[in-house]
């Protein structure tokens, strides 16, 4: 199953197809601006972020769909190495310790997830 933009503000998949510890990228249409974005399955609890590290604003992902780190425990900024717990997008380490990623809204219903643009 592809992921589909429901419009310009959402994208969807099925929920079965992000099995815990995984990652995937995603793309929305926020008020006229291409964002992109991953989401992340943390023991059956989905959290959606900007890819975007707070510190220089690069993409997290140096390869695509690469955000976690080898013991797959955190999401990882692969250009400085900054360090961010998955279910909060806090910065635990590196040059933005304390700073978080930006999230975007996730709701899980039934087989199917659905993110959105923040607020």
């Amino acid at each position: 199953m592809e992921p589909t933009a429901d419009g310009p503000r959402t994208w969807s998949w099925d929920a079965g197809a992000l099995a815990p510890g995984q990652t995937m990228r995603l793309r929305l249409d926020c008020r006229g601006k291409a964002i992109d974005g991953f989401i992340v399955n943390v023991d059956g609890t989905y959290h959606a972020y900007v890819n975007r590290c707070p510190h220089a604003g690069t993409s997290l992902d140096l390869w695509p769909n690469e955000f976690l780190t080898d013991d797959r425990r955190y999401l990882i900024c692969s250009t400085h190495g900054a360090i961010f717990e998955r279910h909060s997008g806090l910065c635990v380490e590196g040059p933005c310790r304390g700073a978080s990623l930006e999230r975007l809204l996730v709701k899980a219903d039934g087989d199917s997830l659905t993110v959105r643009c923040p607020t």
